[in-house]
């Protein structure tokens, strides 16, 4: 029996594990009949939570679980999706405007293939665009009845409180929701993110619980790099002879020895330990595969014992990220040297 959660203070339950669809589409599985078979056995399964984003194979992904939600499954999901990500050579189909949020959300309510969002989220952050004029475009569209909440992606916590000072004093929707990476290699969000979240009283969905696939299982020491569409595409990510990567792979190893200890997949210790934070709503699983799916699926039953997080400590300090790259986003005063130097005359 699945037991569902708050979403933040929103008063929506939903279920722990939340189905992202990132893989569905030409990113990953190509074969709409059985994209939709996958959504349907994790529907039945009691997750009632379902994510994606505009930019998931070109909007292909929204198309995919629009179809999965025909029929009359649509109104027992609470459907997330994002916008932010470039959508064509235009360099306005892309970004945090107001001219882009009011017509791509036409787009995605379109390939949705439904009259409303439960949660429209901003994928990332934008600098150069003023959040209240965003967040003025999103409340538009609440009172439209077109989306009913507003979340966030990879916002460092300067900018979640911003929103939520934003709300306050010039009377916008509030965010009720960030989604952040997190995951026994990612958990650089536990110093400040997630207890702002709690602060506030935001619902927190955690994407890439598995950290790209490195707690999949497939990773460990001596066995060799295994073939992943993941790995072809972003080759540095999962170069093993890199420092940052030879760290994972090394805490990958004492992970799943652990794992194995303590009667569990690398898979469900991984899932558990993100489900373990009283901050967590819900955690993102990403299958391609009915196979994947199934190894995830009642990840949220399991509770670690107090020994067996002491340890998960021990393998990687809390608030630490193993690799730079993994924190999903990196803002500019950190990026751009030219914001960190007094201009020459």
């Amino acid at each position: 029996m699945t037991e569902y959660r708050n979403l933040g203070r929103t008063g929506v339950k939903v279920s722990p594990l939340c189905l992202g669809t990132m893989m569905f589409g030409a990113r990953g599985n190509t074969d709409h009949a059985d994209s939709v078979r996958i959504i349907h056995h994790a529907l039945d399964s009691g997750i009632n939570f379902v994510d994606t984003a505009d930019v998931y194979s070109a909007g292909e992904s929204e198309t995919i679980v629009g179809k999965a939600l025909a029929g009359g499954r649509r109104d027992n999901v609470v459907l997330a999706t994002k916008f932010h990500g470039s959508l064509g050579s235009d360099p306005n189909e892309q970004g945090n405007s107001r001219r882009w949020i009011v017509r791509e959300v036409e787009n995605s309510l379109r390939r949705l293939g439904t009259d409303w969002i439960d949660l429209y989220q901003v994928h990332r952050p934008e600098p150069d665009t003023d959040f209240d004029e965003t967040l003025g475009a999103l409340s538009g569209l609440v009172q439209q009845g077109k989306i009913r909440y507003i979340g966030t992606s990879t916002f460092e916590p300067s900018a979640i409180v911003e929103g939520q000072w934003i709300a306050e004093r010039r009377g916008r929707e509030r965010v009720v929701a960030e989604q952040p990476p997190y995951s026994l290699l990612v958990r650089g969000i536990e110093r400040e993110v997630l207890p702002v979240a709690q602060q506030y009283g935001l619902g927190v969905l955690s994407w890439s619980p598995l950290a790209g696939g490195w707690l999949s299982g497939r990773y460990r020491q001596g066995a060799g790099q295994p073939a992943s569409s993941r790995a072809g595409g972003q080759a540095a990510r999962f170069d093993v002879t890199s420092p940052e990567n030879a760290a994972k792979l090394a805490a990958a190893e004492a992970l799943a020895q652990l794992a194995e200890e303590a009667g569990l997949t690398l898979v469900q210790l991984a899932l558990a330990f993100v489900l373990e934070h009283p901050a967590i709503t819900s955690a993102i699983i990403g299958p391609r595969t009915f196979e994947q799916l199934d190894s995830q699926l009642g990840a949220d039953k399991i509770r670690l014992t107090r020994d067996v997080l002491d340890r998960i400590d021990e393998i990687i300090l809390p608030g630490t990220n193993l690799s730079t790259r993994d924190a999903g986003y990196t803002p500019p005063s950190r990026t751009d040297s030219a914001l960190r130097r007094r201009p020459r005359n």
